[in-house]
């Protein structure tokens, strides 16, 4: 793991830190899209054989039915079932408040009525990831949000277990949300029965929730025949730490988010080479005991700590633009007003990630690999579309007929101009 001043980096080091995760994919894509591809063409037939083929595991049925839904409350310790009950609350809230700011909207300019209205997508299916763990809180972050916007039909697809059944605990967040219906497929054949079809799986209109570089790359080429969310990659952190901050609880954050994958990125930037070193000291520590010690030894590989000036640290991390941002100085707030890239923040010694993960109530998917210059994590306006009109009288459109003509004109569309000008004329 790097440690090194911000200002002492060459620029292959901080280029292999800022682009982290982007690598040539074209190997990827053919075989992403050869999968696409049958599955368009073959349907539930090609989405089977690819299950059995990367997931080891023979489906007769790809939905999964109520009677196994019913068995999962028998399968999962009833504290996790009331902890995915109250998570639910708390993310269903801030979304709500979020629905409050989107409102529709009309003026009147010259006479002419212009006006917007909110309409929900209709058909939305939820990624939710399934290959090294299971993710019921993901079920609750992909379809709550499309709830509370008032989707009309929510589907999850998740990887199958080894005895083909769908993860307990994916099962049961999905039945308290709600949702219509909840298939065992996972992986590129499940991106491609969303996108496209099949005779079990309905077509949806757009897809949300993060998965792997070949999900990832799904999304990617069926962009187009159904809308995506954003392209999301391995999970990452940034903390900016001042010489206030408690160095375990900086190692601790660091961890949990590096045992995500082998290749989270997790990036520490302070203010003091001291407590780079101890920072240093106690990641060691933590991961002595770590259960998952094999994926965070990877994931250090793609790691840093960077000192320098708290101006140099925020600078950073708004060339980072990173997924997650913690804020561990002795005033947060004033360091949040000068972010101006990240997909989440997180604000003093008692905010840590894992809170936003799975409680807090704003959402956990969220861009990642530079993504955050230009895209916001997962809401409800994610599920939203705007659509504009406008109305006008004869005297409104004669105002502004002289406007309309000489542009349509000017472009060769002369048909357009007579549509205003015959409008005018007509006694």
């Amino acid at each position: 793991m790097l440690i090194k001043k911000i200002r002492e980096l060459t620029e292959e080091e901080e280029k292999k830190i800022i682009c982290r995760n982007k690598s040539d994919l074209e190997d990827i894509i053919q075989i992403v899209s050869k999968i696409l591809n049958d599955v368009k063409k073959n349907g539930d037939r090609a989405v089977k054989h690819y299950t059995k083929k990367f997931d080891g595991v023979e489906l007769e049925e790809l939905r999964v039915s109520r009677e196994e839904i019913e068995e999962a409350y028998n399968l999962v310790d009833y504290k996790v079932i009331e902890a995915i009950e109250k998570a639910k609350e708390n993310i269903i809230y801030f979304h709500k408040k979020q629905m409050e700011q989107i409102n529709d909207l009309e003026v009147k300019k010259d006479g002419i009525i212009l006006g917007q209205t909110v309409r929900a997508i209709e058909n939305v299916g939820c990624y939710v990831p399934g290959g090294r763990a299971f993710y019921p809180s993901t079920v609750l972050m992909t379809t709550i949000p499309a709830k509370v916007a008032g989707c009309k039909h929510i589907v999850i697809t998740s990887p199958p277990t080894k005895e083909g059944k769908g993860n307990p605990a994916t099962l049961i967040a999905g039945d308290i949300v709600g949702v219509d219906e909840i298939f065992k497929v996972g992986g590129v054949q499940a991106i491609g029965a969303l996108a496209y079809g099949t005779e079990t799986i309905p077509k949806v209109d757009i897809i949300v929730g993060p998965g792997n570089i070949y999900v990832t790359v799904a999304k990617k080429l069926v962009y187009g025949e159904v809308a995506i969310d954003f392209l999301a990659g391995p999970s990452e952190v940034l903390i900016i730490a001042d010489e206030t901050a408690n160095a375990e609880f900086v190692a601790l954050d660091f961890i949990a988010q590096a045992e995500h994958d082998p290749n989270a990125s997790c990036i520490i930037t302070t203010t003091s080479e001291d407590k780079a070193l101890e920072i240093k000291e106690k990641i060691l520590e933590e991961l002595n005991r770590a259960e998952r010690k094999e994926i965070i030894n990877n994931a250090l590989k793609n790691s840093a700590i960077l000192i320098g000036s708290l101006e140099e640290c925020i600078n950073f991390s708004n060339k980072y633009a990173p997924e997650h941002l913690e804020i561990l100085t002795k005033n947060p707030e004033d360091i949040l007003k000068k972010i101006d890239h990240a997909g989440s923040v997180f604000l003093g010694e008692y905010s840590p990630v894992p809170v936003g993960d799975y409680a807090s109530g704003t959402n956990h998917v969220l861009p990642t690999s530079q993504f955050a210059r230009m895209s916001s994590g997962l809401n409800v306006e994610t599920f939203l579309k705007k659509i504009t009109y406008q109305k006008l009288d004869k005297e409104s459109l004669k105002q502004i007929s002289d406007i309309v003509i000489t542009l349509a004109e000017a472009e060769g569309l002369f048909g357009h101009a007579e549509a205003v000008r015959r409008r005018i004329l007509k006694k």
